[in-house]
């Protein structure tokens, strides 16, 4: 498995490899988990997967150009099926599991919504909701919560789920809502103080995966594509703290 930046898409625009190998585009709170996942699947299947990590926004708009992914893995189910609607995916999308929210700091802060309004508290680390589906998710609730106005001033956005980790592991931030995935991840594990925001304060967000009508279509990606809603990687995506069926 090779695990690729978004800073790299013009190396495999103009690679020269002769392998072929499917190009996986999946959204940054899915990093981790998609590591287990392709792992796993090579133990059983002679593939090579390259994934591509970013903001499911910036990666939609990568696809609609002409970027060649085959499978594309969403934070939500708009820019999947925005793409679909587009003739641009072979399927439909379809759904693999539902993120959550959590509160992270790797300061001596102990995370809650209630600090978040206060001094002590002076820059926030969110996803940017143009781009990440979990930064428009982060933002419904603090606007339903009556308080995204008052926090405005600190709000420090990062492009992707990713970035807005960033923020926080650097301590750029006091503290940062994120996603579940990344604190229950082997690299973030017991790392900083976190909690789960209540449940009743906004909707699980659902995520999808489409694959992509390709110029050289893989038959191997639809075999990738199917093991994503198997059993095994519900296993996985449990672990993550996805929510599934």
């Amino acid at each position: 498995m090779k695990l690729l930046s978004v800073s790299f898409l013009i190396i495999l625009f103009f690679g020269c490899s002769s392998k072929p190998s499917l190009i996986v585009a999946t959204s940054s709170n899915m990093k981790f988990a998609m590591e287990d996942i392709v792992d796993l699947f090579q133990k059983s299947n002679q593939v090579d997967i390259d994934i591509i990590d970013g903001a499911s926004g910036k990666l939609a708009s990568q696809i609609e150009f002409g970027a060649p992914y085959d499978i594309f893995v969403s934070a939500d189910m708009k820019y999947p099926d925005y793409l679909y609607r587009l003739g641009i995916t072979i399927k439909q999308p379809k759904v693999y599991g539902s993120g959550k929210l959590v509160l992270w700091s790797l300061k001596d802060v102990q995370p809650s919504l209630s600090i978040l309004t206060t001094p002590r508290i002076k820059y926030i680390a969110v996803s940017n909701s143009k781009t990440a589906p979990y930064g428009e998710l982060t933002k419904r609730m603090l606007t339903d919560l009556a308080i995204y106005d008052s926090l405005y001033d600190k709000l420090v956005f990062g492009e992707s789920i990713g970035q807005c980790d960033q923020y926080i592991i650097s301590k750029s931030v006091d503290i940062g809502i994120t996603s579940m995935a990344t604190v229950k991840s082997k690299q973030m594990e017991n790392v900083g103080n976190w909690v789960e925001v209540d449940s009743s304060l906004y909707n699980y967000l659902p995520q999808s995966a489409v694959l992509i009508n390709t110029e050289n279509h893989h038959p191997e990606a639809d075999v990738f594509y199917q093991f994503l809603f198997s059993d095994e990687v519900k296993m996985i995506l449990k672990k993550y703290g996805y929510q599934v069926d």
